[in-house]
């Protein structure tokens, strides 16, 4: 349940700015599209985050899933949540924002499918890492989680919505693709996305090194020793 309002109303706003914008001579703008898109996601993880984990994304799931930080038999009931919250927000606005000014909430690639592939790898890789961070080591302050990581959705969809739509999110793609029944380059939002979060968060893995303090860390320092022992 948590999984799929949340995702709804994510969807739900983030998707609202595009239309609005396009409806009404650009009044939204870029950095009020990015600022809907960033503050949504910061007040849902503050609101949801202690239910369900706040993913509202596969590529999220899946990842979490692949360093054992999820239990690998809920991904398919996840990820179907996700995607039942995105086609119910995108069907909503297809019903309170249809006529002549129908308007495609999805996304799709502005330049080539390969560029388009890569951005959405970067950012979702990118988003990932942050996440990883701010929400899986205990060593970080997980009381700012929501904002580091509503900042970095504002930060990726100020550059790169207007090339890709800056998705990060293959149910964001695949719930307005069904609804409008446009799935050009779908398959980049699927696949790419899911690949940058699983990246991301291994790497952070690998960065994170160890669970330990910061303070342990420095004390058993190698370098800090053998400078220890040469003076």
């Amino acid at each position: 349940m948590a999984e799929v309002l949340g995702t709804y109303f994510l969807i739900f706003a983030g998707c609202a700015a595009v239309v609005v914008n396009v409806n009404n001579e650009k009044v939204v703008s870029l950095p009020g599209i990015s600022m809907v898109w960033g503050l949504a996601v910061m007040v849902l993880v503050y609101s949801l985050g202690h239910i369900s984990g706040a993913h509202f994304n596969p590529a999220v799931t899946i990842a979490f899933a692949t360093c054992k930080r999820f239990p690998l038999k809920q991904v398919p009931a996840y990820v179907f949540a996700q995607v039942i919250g995105s086609t119910l927000a995108a069907g909503t606005l297809r019903l309170l924002f249809s006529g002549p000014h129908d308007v495609f909430a999805g996304t799709s690639p502005q330049g080539s499918d390969l560029q388009a592939f890569g951005i959405e790898f970067i950012i979702t890789f990118y988003l990932m890492f942050i996440i990883s961070g701010v929400a899986t080591d205990n060593r970080a302050i997980g009381e700012l989680a929501g904002l580091a990581i509503g900042a970095t959705v504002l930060i990726n969809v100020m550059f790169a919505g207007p090339i890709t739509g800056a998705s990060m999110n293959p149910a964001r793609s695949l719930g307005p693709a069904i609804v409008s029944n446009h799935y050009k380059g779908i398959w980049i939002y699927l696949m790419s996305p899911t690949l940058g979060a699983v990246s991301g968060a291994w790497v952070y893995n690998m960065v994170r090194y160890t669970d330990k303090p910061l303070r342990e860390i420095t004390k058993s320092a190698s370098f800090l020793k053998s400078s220890r022992n040469s003076g």
